[in-house]
């Protein structure tokens, strides 16, 4: 488990791509309850501790997972959270090369329990939500592309779906159109870094978790000029 953040009211982790945020029909056992186990024996705290979770991440995606230590932390980056204060970054490492190199992509977004899937319309459909997302792309190998990207909605594999619907499937994203999986049986989608207003502080936070330490991506986030300081 890698912290990145700690302070009275918050702890940010680098997930990685086989854990789970909460608790789900898998029974594999939630980061969140690691993180409570790690904070009971750190602290010598007696009793249950209290652990919010905050947001979740998909399984096979990496990178920042923001939980709250406290209640009253807990209901206040909930409330950042809906209404949009969190300002996430991601990147994306892609098969082919977007259309363009700066765009804004709206789709409309229906989701399919059974499939555990979303789907990306051009127009409004029966049961959608209108997502939207900017991304920019930031460098490119001989065969694969990186691209940070910005979410302005929260739906479900947005990310995922939005960026398949312009055939560019995220790299091992198999559900989504991706040729191949990954080796480490994740997809190539990363949350880089949060930025908020601390919910108790009133302090700006803002919090990085470096991109997994394969080839490809130290390959282009070197080209990218994005550093694991920053």
């Amino acid at each position: 488990m890698e912290i990145v953040y700690e302070d009275n009211h918050l702890i940010a982790v680098n997930k990685n791509c086989h854990e789970i945020v909460q608790g789900d029909k898998t029974g594999d056992t939630p980061l969140s309850e690691t993180i409570k186990l790690w904070l009971k024996e750190k602290y010598q705290k007696p009793g249950n501790v209290f652990l919010g979770v905050t947001h979740r991440l998909d399984r096979p995606v990496t990178g920042i997972v923001l939980f709250a230590k406290t209640s009253k932390s807990l209901a206040r980056m909930n409330e950042l959270f809906r209404h949009g204060e969190i300002q996430k970054t991601y990147l994306a490492i892609v098969k082919n090369r977007p259309p363009h190199d700066v765009a804004t992509l709206t789709h409309w977004l229906t989701r399919n329990e059974q499939q555990n899937k979303s789907y990306a319309h051009p127009n409004e459909v029966a049961g959608s939500q209108k997502s939207i997302l900017h991304y920019r792309l930031k460098s490119q190998s001989e065969r694969y592309f990186l691209l940070e990207i910005k979410l302005e909605t929260g739906r479900h594999h947005q990310i995922r779906a939005q960026l398949a619907y312009i055939k560019c499937p995220i790299k091992g994203d198999l559900k989504y159109g991706a040729e191949r999986s990954n080796p480490d049986g994740g997809i190539s989608l990363h949350a880089l870094s949060a930025a908020f207003i601390h919910p108790v502080s009133k302090h700006p936070v803002h919090v990085f978790a470096p991109p997994p330490p394969d080839r490809l991506w130290l390959e282009l986030i070197k080209e990218a000029g994005i550093l694991p300081t920053e």
